[in-house]
């Protein structure tokens, strides 16, 4: 069975870790958003491309970020590679090369992820100032 990809809740977790309002980032989307429409929409399980490049501008996220990150099977590479117990008898971690490997270069595109969103938070206190200053 095929896992559904959750825009809305995918838009929400960005926004979140970026630290950013929903009241924000409704003002930086328009006049015709405010706090209520933005909760709504990250109910939402597909969001229109037009709207989710608008978001991904707002964000400064890419928007192959909200059409594709999906938690459960973020975790569950996670916990395959830490937690083989496959024979059913293995009820301690077994570790081989491949999975230690995909282990760094996750952890190697976290720390890249990370330092974009730093980027990118300091990018939005930087536009938040200014929409405050006027």
């Amino acid at each position: 069975m095929e896992q559904k990809i959750h825009q809305g809740r995918n838009v929400k977790r960005f926004r979140e870790m970026l630290g950013i309002k929903q009241e924000a980032m409704a003002y930086a989307l328009g006049e015709d958003w405010n706090q209520k429409k933005i909760s709504l929409l990250e109910q939402k399980e597909a969001i229109e491309a037009g709207l989710l490049g608008q978001i991904s501008g707002v964000l400064k996220i890419p928007v192959e970020a909200f059409q594709n990150f999906d938690e459960e099977q973020a975790i569950n590479i996670i916990s395959n590679t830490f937690n083989d117990q496959s024979n059913g008898y293995n009820y301690y971690p077994t570790f081989n090369v491949n999975p230690i490997e995909k282990w760094i270069e996750a952890v190697e595109e976290i720390k890249r992820l990370n330092a974009e969103l730093l980027k990118s938070k300091e990018e939005q206190i930087k536009m938040l100032e200014k929409m405050i200053s006027k």
